[in-house]
């Protein structure tokens, strides 16, 4: 079977869209913000296969429903509903792509890294991202199910 030019043309750009697409995510609770994408790369399929030594890409497009001096991510590995710590290299949002102070109506983008340190399990879990505002509020969380490997 030969596909003709156009057919060939509509399939890549079909590929291209599908490797582009944002994450599906559950939002956990943003109070303070509203979430527009979240990407994590690279993770063209779900689960996220995420592997070891490796650092991915996170990049979360937000609106802010408030005013902030400042925020702060804390990031989490869920287990059997169980949140464990996850240490990332710069907690500090107003250094992770976000201009401070935060205002109300504006939409930002939160960029990050995430290590998965080769010393972690070979586990399936929930990844959690919340971002706080000044408050302790939350401007954001989401969760995606990630898949850890070799």
């Amino acid at each position: 079977m030969v596909l003709s030019p156009l057919a060939l043309l509509l399939a890549l750009g079909a590929a291209a869209t599908a490797l582009a697409e944002p994450l599906r995510f559950v939002d956990c609770g943003s109070i303070d913000g509203s979430i527009q994408e979240v990407n994590v790369s690279p993770c063209p399929t779900q689960p996220c296969l995420l592997h070891k030594g490796t650092s991915y890409s996170i990049n979360v497009t937000f609106a802010s429903k408030i005013e902030s001096q400042g925020s702060k991510a804390r990031v989490y590995g869920e287990m059997l509903h169980v949140d464990v710590p996850f240490p990332i290299p710069e907690p500090d949002g107003c250094k992770s792509g976000i201009q401070c102070p935060i205002k109300k109506g504006h939409s930002y983008s939160y960029l990050n890294k995430l290590p998965v340190k080769s010393e972690y399990p070979s586990i399936k879990l929930i990844v959690k991202w919340e971002l706080v505002d000044d408050q302790d509020q939350m401007l954001f969380c989401w969760k995606i199910p990630v898949q850890i490997t070799s």
